[in-house]
């Protein structure tokens, strides 16, 4: 048995799996949000975030994460992500339309 297509036969499965490109940055974390604020943050359901500032969705994340909005469902959510993922999942949803 000669190792040779082996080797090929490997090569060309990784090649094709790095064609796929990634999700969108923020895109998975906004599926933690889909159960009460709809498909990529459009609804039906607790408040539209789709199209809203990242700024004001980023900084509402970050009030809830401090604790001061009371310990409810989004505060623990929120306490759950790093700054850098709150910042894609903001800016992912105010891409949404």
């Amino acid at each position: 048995m000669r190792p040779l297509p082996v080797v090929l036969l490997l090569l060309t499965q990784v090649a094709s799996a790095q064609t796929v490109p990634p999700p969108p940055n923020g895109r998975l974390l906004a599926s933690n949000c889909a159960q009460c604020h709809g498909t990529n943050g459009k609804g039906p359901g607790f408040e539209r975030l789709a199209g809203e500032s990242a700024r004001e969705i980023y900084e509402e994340m970050k009030e809830m994460q401090s604790g001061k909005e009371g310990k409810g469902l989004m505060t623990k959510h929120a306490m759950g992500y790093s700054d850098a993922q709150l910042r894609a999942l903001a800016d992912y949803l105010s891409k949404q339309r």
